[in-house]
């Protein structure tokens, strides 16, 4: 089954028949600002990726941890692969149909969807982790830290608690990071990975804004590590790609005031969400620097038109009709928002207020 992403700014487009120039693609999570592209060695074009040591240094120093790390084509080529490495690891032990996979019921669908079709057993979790006691021989528990979309955050003290029961468990406690950069306390697992019993991924292109040159980090043990790499094979990664975030990983006055930056502006953000839409439509709002996710008091409202949909799904379209791309999410009842630009907070005011007062007209929605 193939999932619905954030970012899909061009099918969107045309299903909107919207030029995609004149669109606010708020629908992922990747920082509005990007990292400027340094200039990068003519040999790094010509020849086939390398090993880049002076990368894995800096990526030790940024994610805080003693052991090298593997380089990725992005957190997304682990998250595939990893089912079927863990199965085969314990073929011996379980079989593969044996592995009980925890994963939260809301959150990167991908994790699920990975497990599932390896042919795993999932079983969900809300907010909170299931009980320790729950836990399982050989059992594998997904953790994102900060959660996407929902924004919940678990300690280190927690996770730590819960790596020591997998260990002796002898199962698998995964931790996507992807989101952690902007996480104010020091809250990574990274620097305490120190077994086969735990992974933990770490994505580049969000923070930075680069998203698109598909690159990340697993933190894993030695045994980990080569498992990975002799599966997914060499040149998985660009040698430009790998020098860009050399150097951004290095640069350590850019990632201050780029936190600074999101903060400020999420917390404008927030604001003005507030200030269109009200009590009377909002119920919460959580997530982190990188996006802002609103959940609804009313789930359903009748049309006058006599049929029953979600506030999200109508707000999401009102706003599509309006050249606004958020992502909607896949249980249909919240919507998440990227983080805007300064230069872009006049049309998103007046594509939220022009979306509530359709909203209202539509249904029997108070304007109250």
């Amino acid at each position: 089954m193939t999932l619905i992403h954030g970012g899909q700014l061009h099918q969107v487009a045309a299903q909107y028949k919207i030029p995609v120039n004149n669109w606010l693609d708020l629908s992922t999570g990747i920082a509005p600002l990007s990292y400027a592209i340094p200039d990068i060695p003519l040999a790094l074009w010509q020849q086939l990726p390398q090993k880049n040591a002076d990368l894995l240094a800096a990526a030790q120093g940024y994610y805080q941890c003693s052991q090298p790390l593997l380089v990725t084509n992005g957190s997304q080529s682990i998250i595939k692969a990893l089912p079927l490495l863990w199965a085969q690891k314990n073929s011996q032990v379980i079989g593969k149909l044996a592995s009980r996979v925890y994963v939260p019921e809301r959150g990167y669908k991908e994790h699920g969807q990975a497990w599932q079709d390896a042919g795993h057993l999932l079983c969900f979790y809300q907010d909170e982790l299931p009980e320790i006691t729950e836990l399982t021989p050989y059992c594998v528990l997904v953790v994102i830290n900060p959660n996407n979309p929902t924004g919940k955050l678990f300690s280190r003290e927690t996770l730590q608690a819960y790596q020591q029961a997998i260990a002796r468990l002898h199962g698998l406690l995964v931790i996507d990071e992807a989101f952690m950069d902007v996480i104010e306390k020091p809250n990574s697992m990274g620097g305490l990975v120190t077994h086969s019993h735990t992974l933990v991924l770490r994505s580049f292109g969000k923070f930075f804004g680069l998203a698109g040159i598909r690159l990340g980090f697993l933190i894993a043990n030695d045994e980990w590590r080569k498992v990975f790499s002799n599966y997914l094979g060499p040149w998985q990664v660009n040698g430009p790609a790998q020098f860009i975030a050399q150097v951004a990983l290095l640069d350590t006055d850019w990632q201050a005031e780029q936190k600074q930056t999101l903060s400020t502006l999420k917390a404008t953000q927030v604001a003005l969400l507030q200030r269109c839409w009200g009590d009377d439509l909002i119920a919460t709002m959580h997530g982190c620097n990188l996006f802002i996710t609103v959940t609804f008091h009313v789930e359903n409202v009748d049309l006058k038109q006599g049929k029953s949909h979600f506030i999200a799904q109508q707000l999401y379209h009102l706003l599509c009709l309006q050249g606004v791309y958020v992502r909607l999410a896949d249980e249909n009842d919240t919507l998440r928002f990227g983080i805007a630009l300064t230069k872009d907070l006049p049309k998103l005011e007046q594509a939220l207020l022009n979306a509530k007062n359709q909203l209202v007209a539509l249904t029997n929605l108070s304007s109250a």
